[in-house]
Parts: structure tokens; sequence; C-alpha cells
């Protein structure tokens, strides 16, 4: 009967899942296979339709001419102040928005058109010191075409599609030859015939890695260094972060507490401690610096010069060349300055015949903390190369 106003409609029996249920129970060997089998041919598609773009470019002069051409129209209009303005349908869009992602990256002004929205209102945003790229596989989507109408007739044009002869391509009959630029994106095989649907995939691949290669080109040839360009528009995520200066490393960073130097337990001698109780002591020690009493001090360095002496058990107040250095014959450095500005300050007194008497090969640093006391040691050679050190300038 009919329904009427007070007729009580009957809940749909039908009741779906929360969840959908899972495709992989009961999976076997040979479906397995199978899915592995179509995942790996559509990589393999992809990658022959690379191949075949790439031996286009590479060989054929009519494809070079073209994107030499597109490279002098893009980078003349972004010199005048122009813009790029990008413009494409479905998959083919979402391609044209990465391009104008990238072509931003670099300081090259550019927008993303959509071709519907251009005919509510959108049109406004050309300019007539612009150039239009449209990326169309086929070379006549509806929604494309119907702007070539409605655009300024001395805006050039440049159309990445799979079209390789100009005179095809349906997006320049009405157009003037000296104002259009074809680069073709052709695929070795239709993707309705690798695939059994006509889903965008090799087209897009070329057509990503066509634009990737104009932009990364337009930006070596419009900036002496196109990496800076970069880095400044993208100071945000891990890329941004890579390229963020690295705090300067100071020099409490890298110094040896004094306190955490073992002192040579075998001080019972008159002389003092021996050799061979100076390196067992620096085999224990952490850092490899050793301490004959509280007030001297001897660096790995000098350890490793003692431990070839022949006779270790001569008394290490017998040395000499500056194996154990008193505390007052460390050189001050402030802890909070940089590894740099203390290697431009040795440097720079090492100019002088006095700086190089006391900065030289051997020369203890005492690495002063916010309490003014020297609380941290370091060798020279840690910072300044040793080869400088020797110099006598």
């Amino acid at each position: 009967m009919p329904l009427s106003c007070c007729t009580k409609v009957q809940d749909n029996p039908l009741r779906l899942p929360l969840t959908p249920p899972d495709f992989l129970d009961g999976l076997n060997k040979e479906a397995d296979d199978d899915i592995i089998n179509l995942a790996t041919h559509v990589i393999a598609t992809e990658r022959d339709a690379l191949t075949n773009l790439h031996n286009l470019y590479h060989s054929d002069p009519a494809a070079q001419r073209s994107f030499k051409q597109a490279l002098h129209v893009i980078g003349k209009t972004s010199k005048q102040g122009g813009r790029v303005i990008v413009t494409g349908m479905g998959k083919s869009g979402k391609i044209g928005q990465k391009f104008v992602a990238t072509l931003n990256s670099f300081g090259i002004r550019s927008a993303f058109l959509h071709p519907t929205e251009a005919m509510h209102g959108d049109l406004g945003m050309i300019g007539l010191d612009d150039t239009l790229v449209f990326l169309t596989y086929s070379g006549r989507t509806p929604e494309v075409l119907s702007l070539l109408s409605h655009l300024p007739a001395t805006l050039p044009l440049v159309a990445v599609t799979s079209h390789e002869d100009f005179c095809s391509c349906p997006l320049f009959t009405s157009r003037s030859s000296e104002l259009c630029t074809l680069l073709p994106a052709p695929i070795p095989r239709a993707e309705v015939e690798a695939f059994g649907v006509p889903t965008p995939t090799s087209s897009t691949t070329t057509a990503l890695a066509l634009t990737d290669a104009l932009a990364l080109v337009l930006a070596r040839q419009l900036h002496p260094n196109p990496s800076a360009i970069f880095h400044h528009y993208h100071p945000g995520g891990a890329i941004g972060a890579s390229a963020a200066p690295a705090e300067p490393q100071l020099m409490e960073s890298i110094a040896t507490r004094v306190n955490d130097v073992p002192i040579i337990e075998d001080r019972q001698r008159q002389s003092g401690p021996i050799i061979l109780n100076a390196l067992l002591t620096a085999a224990r020690s952490a850092s490899g610096w050793v301490r004959p009493s509280s007030d001297t001090i001897i660096a790995p360095r000098q350890i490793q010069r003692i431990g070839r002496m022949a006779n270790l058990n001569q008394p290490l107040s017998s040395l000499k060349d500056m194996v154990v250095v008193e505390r007052l014959d460390w050189i001050s450095i402030p802890g909070a300055n940089s590894i740099q500005e203390a290697q431009q300050w040795i440097l720079h007194m090492r100019q002088t015949s006095r700086g190089r008497t006391f900065l030289k090969s051997g020369t203890i640093l005492g690495i002063v903390d916010s309490q003014q006391c020297v609380s941290g040691v370091v060798e020279i050679e840690e910072i300044i190369d040793e080869d400088q050190l020797q110099q006598q300038l």
C-alpha cells in the first residue's frame, strides 16, 4: 500500500560489521605470490616508463629543444616578476601541486589553479606577466580545454602531456606556436593494458619526474647557490633541522675534569713517583690523564711518550720537555668559549714570538668554569693541528 505520513518504515535489516574482514584470512601461498607479482609488476612498469622518458630526453633533439625552451620561458617569467601558474585535473593536478611546491621552495613564485575553480572566479589569479603550465596526459581534458578561450592571447603556455607532436596536441590548436611549448611525457604501455584498469600510475610518475627535472634545473639557472635558497625557504621539518646551524661546541664540553684525574699513588720515594707507577695509574684512568701531585698533571700524549722509554724506574722529576706541567703553567681559557673562538685566539697569539713560546706542543689549556676556577684541562693538540703548532712563522 502507499506510504502515508503515519506509515512506519522498517529499519534496514542489513547489518555491516564495524570493521571489515581481514582479507588475508586463509591466504594461501599461491595467492600470496600473486600479490607480490602484481606489486612488482606495477613497479617494473613504472620503471620502464621512466627509462623511456630518460631515453627520450637524452637522445631526442626535439625533446631537448622543448625542455630548453620551457626553461627559457619560465626563467624569463620569474626574472620579470611573473608567476608560474600550474593547472591540471585529478591525479595530474596533484602532480601539478607538487611542482608548485617545489618551485616555491626555490623562490620561483608559483601557484596552482584548479580548472573548475578557475571558471568560478579564480581566473583572476592569472597576470599578464605569468606563464601557464598544463599537466594533462591526454591533452584533451575537458575542464582544462575549457580554460583556453578565457586566457590572455599573449600568455605563454607549457604543456606536459603524452603528445610528442606539437600539431597533434589539442591544447595548442588555437594558440600561437611561438607562445606554446610542448614537453612530451609519453608512456610505452597504456595503463589499462598494463593493469586492466586506466588508473593514472605510469603517466603521473613520468609527469612527476619531468617536472622535478624542470624545477631543479630552473633553480640552478636562476640561483648561484640553489641549496642556500632552498633551505632559506624551508626552515621547518627534518630538512630545516638538518640545515640549521649547529650549536657551537664549547671548550668545557671537551675538557677533562681535574678532580676526575687520578693521583699517582706511589709518592713515598724522596725523588717522587717513578715512570712505571705513572703508567700504571694512567692505565686505570678513564681519560688517560694522571696527576703526580695535586698541582701537577701529565697529559695522555706525554704518557704515550714516556711509555716508550727504556728505564721505567727513573723518577718523573728527571724528565724534561714539559712532561709534567705545573698548574701555574696551564693556559687559562673560559669554558664558555666555543672551540672555534679558542682556536682563533690561539692562532692569533701565535702570530707573536711570545705567543709561540707558551702556546706550543705540549701546552695544557686550563678550562675556567663559571666560578672562575680552573676545573678542567685540554691538550692544545685537541683543537690545534700539530703541524700548525710546529710552524715558527
